[in-house]
């Protein structure tokens, strides 16, 4: 005699959430390590002027940072008081220009370069003494494409 078992349906089984805080732990340890917060540290102090008529840039990954002014006070016994240019990390002349902006072309694709832009951030307190030569070497540098950074101005009624 044979026995035949009645079918109880197709229910299939939970899906188990006991794994579910490991997945979350991990995908918060991996953007904690990958995630960047900021690319340099400013060494400068620089207070940016006004202004009313201003334009966002798009791409930032094509912009390149000058920034032009006095040594903030961690750096002020070994830099002076002097307004300095800082490129990426670190003090720079003018003579490092033509280096900081061909390591910035090989980080972006052939087809952006023409499309790479220069932001100097200057101090208001700065003269344009300095700001006259970085613009000199940026010229003999090939970057034509400038941007001065500002803030919005507020207004007042």
């Amino acid at each position: 005699m044979s026995k035949f078992k009645k079918k109880q349906g197709n229910t299939t089984p939970g899906i188990s959430t006991a794994s579910l805080p490991d997945i979350v732990f991990m995908l918060l340890f991996f953007f904690m390590v990958v995630t960047k917060m900021r690319d340099t540290e400013l060494m400068v102090k620089v207070n940016t002027p006004q202004a009313s008529e201003l334009t966002k840039l798009e791409q930032k990954t094509l912009v390149n940072f000058v920034f032009i002014g006095r040594p903030t006070d961690k750096y002020k016994m070994t830099r002076g008081t002097k307004p300095q240019i800082q490129l990426g990390d670190k003090f720079s002349t003018t003579d490092d220009i033509p280096i900081f902006l061909a390591k910035h072309k090989t980080s972006v694709g052939e087809s952006q370069r023409e499309k790479i832009i220069t932001s100097l951030k200057i101090d208001n307190d700065v003269t344009m003494g300095i700001v006259g030569d970085v613009k000199t070497a940026l010229r003999k540098a090939g970057q034509l494409k400038l941007n001065y950074s500002a803030k919005k101005r507020e207004r007042t009624k």
